[in-house]
């Protein structure tokens, strides 16, 4: 690991002043510090963030949720509002990681973390350094993209939580020094294209302060599935996150482990638009989304992996 300077933020403002010239956020570190280990990051400064008063999950206006980005994993999967109104949210943050880690990692650490593919944590690709070459597509690529990846890069995303927020239509807020500002969540990871470096459309230096959930997503029968090849701790190699709508006969619906960012099935629910919550409608709408996938020679079984997931998990959540 490379020396290092470490400062403790006292507001928004000091950490922003702070970030420059190389310098990263520290939340909990349960990611860029493993990341400093392998050599893949290697900042001239750790600006710490945790003690800014930015924790806690509060009401929004509209009746959704205002989740504070240093607030822990662990408290976010525990509190009762996001138990009660997102359980899908609640469940997909328990889904990650082990009880430990999720004491310490906190709301916008987890938006943050990067793939946990084993060539970016081994070798230089695209992701660390573009013109590179993407290792995994020639090589062992079991559990890469099979949506929406390119010749630059088949990683895939590792968060659970992102894959919730997702299909719950959450917002990231931010700060930089011009100013406050805001990012769907949707559009908050950029399609992977031939920059895979970039990861976010964060501006330069900015610090997230919150994720919203409006009150328009509220979704009390929602939930997160997910399938991993052990037990506990160990990323998604398919996840589904979805909430039905039994008045509107339409659904929501995220997948994880599936592409380089969290994939909103938009081909799915405007399939279930008005449709009769059947099993047969479940597993068309499934398909539909799937048509567009492009396995790679390793990793067709993912296709059917989420097809099945996707029916399942509206089975579940229709009466």
């Amino acid at each position: 690991m490379k020396e290092f300077a470490y400062e403790r933020a006292a507001d928004v403002r000091d950490a922003l002043i702070a970030a420059g010239g190389g310098a990263r956020y520290l939340g909990g570190g349960t990611n860029l510090v493993d990341l400093m280990k392998a050599g893949v990051e290697a900042p001239t400064r750790l600006v710490d963030v945790r003690r800014l008063p930015l924790a806690g999950v509060g009401e929004a206006p509209d009746g959704g949720l205002v989740i504070g980005a240093t607030t822990t994993n662990s408290d976010l999967a525990a509190h009762p509002d996001v138990r009660r109104r997102f359980p899908a949210l609640s469940q997909a943050v328990l889904a990650g990681a082990s009880g430990q880690l999720r004491n310490m990692a906190t709301v916008g650490g987890n938006l943050l973390q990067r793939t946990r593919c084993a060539y970016f944590a081994t070798q230089v690709c695209n992701k660390r350094v573009p013109g590179t070459g993407c290792p995994a597509i020639a090589g062992e690529h079991h559990n890469h993209a099979i949506l929406g990846w390119t010749q630059s890069c088949a990683a895939t995303h590792p968060s659970d939580m992102a894959v919730a927020l997702l299909a719950f239509d959450a917002v990231v807020r931010y700060e930089t020094l011009d100013g406050p500002g805001e990012i769907p969540l949707e559009e908050f990871y950029p399609p992977v294209g031939d920059t895979p470096h970039r990861e976010t459309a964060l501006p330069p230096g900015a610090l997230v302060t919150a994720v919203v959930l409006p009150g328009s997503a509220v979704s009390p029968r929602s939930r997160y599935r997910k399938v991993r090849e052990r037990a506990s701790y160990a990323f998604a190699t398919v996840s589904v996150a979805a909430a039905l709508d039994l008045d509107g006969g339409s659904a929501r619906i995220a997948l994880g482990g599936v592409a380089s960012r969290p994939w909103r099935a938009r081909t799915a629910e405007a399939f279930l638009l008005d449709a009769p919550l059947s099993a047969e409608v479940f597993r068309a709408a499934a398909e539909a989304e799937l048509a567009a996938a492009e396995p790679l020679p390793g990793n067709g079984y993912k296709v059917r992996l989420a097809g099945n997931l996707i029916e399942t998990v509206l089975k579940e959540l229709r009466p």
